[in-house]
């Protein structure tokens, strides 16, 4: 008999700022199990991660921060030349920041994703994943920590012994190495839903990924990210949660603690 399948579906979220507006959080919000929500330095200000918190909250879905680079104008997608010292400093800030707005509304994290080229730095570099993952043991050890499946962040998170969640990308293209396409590249993003679609269920259920050079890279996959600022984000949202339910697999993060 197969073993059951379940799977987290996680979406970035909390990224306007200011006047400025992005993504579609609160359509999206039934669709998905788990929330990372900008700390304010890619993206994000205090009264927007309080908004997201409490929406979040509101659907049952788990709460995590998403720290990023400083880089507001490059929305955290530009490499930067920082130290470890530097990446734990800002990962231990901005996980401070939305813990203590979680805490504000009667709740809790669930989880800690790097965002953007810091996530990918990370996915590369032992030592600024070291970082990440230290930072997160010695401010909160009970988080799970995110990462790209197979990379130097979950190593350095299971190193630790915080529990961690391999990460795989519903709209992005692989490399032969694991690593996503980057973004400069044309090919990095996945436009047809049914492509997507397709390479999550083939993720999920096989553990394996088609990647640009033309053979199959094994993969593990316990959460799946979408993203929610495109322009049909919100029907990829219901599409894909669909079809994992049509497939038998268990949309499901761990308990989010209910607002007080």
């Amino acid at each position: 008999m197969p073993v059951p399948l379940t799977v987290d579906l996680n979406c970035d979220m909390g990224e306007s700022f200011g006047a400025w507006n992005m993504g579609h959080d609160e359509a999206i919000l039934p669709f998905v199990t788990s929330a990372n929500i900008a700390c304010g330095f890619h993206a994000g200000d205090p009264a927007v991660m309080k908004r997201t918190v409490r929406a979040a909250l509101r659907h049952g879905v788990a709460i995590g921060a998403h720290p990023g680079l400083p880089d507001l104008v490059g929305f955290g997608r530009r490499n930067m030349d920082i130290s470890a010292e530097e990446a734990f400093a800002m990962t231990v800030y901005q996980l401070g920041a939305l813990a203590a707005v979680a805490k504000a509304e009667g709740s809790q994290l669930h989880h800690l994703k790097p965002h953007g080229a810091l996530y990918n730095m990370a996915a590369t570099n032992a030592a600024l994943a070291e970082a990440i993952a230290e930072a997160v043991y010695r401010v909160q050890p009970e988080l799970t920590l995110y990462g790209l499946a197979g990379s130097a962040l979950t190593k350095a998170g299971e190193k630790l012994g915080l529990k961690t969640a391999h990460e795989v990308f519903a709209d992005r293209t692989y490399q032969a190495n694991g690593t996503l396409t980057p973004r400069r590249q044309p090919d990095a993003l996945i436009a047809d839903a049914e492509v997507a679609i397709a390479q999550v269920l083939r993720m999920v259920q096989a553990g394996q990924v088609r990647a640009q050079q033309g053979h199959d890279v094994a993969i593990r996959a316990d959460t799946v990210c979408i993203h929610g600022d495109g322009a049909h984000a919100l029907e990829f949202a219901q599409r894909l949660n669909a079809a994992l339910r049509d497939a038998s697999v268990t949309l499901q993060a761990g308990q989010a603690a209910p607002a007080a």
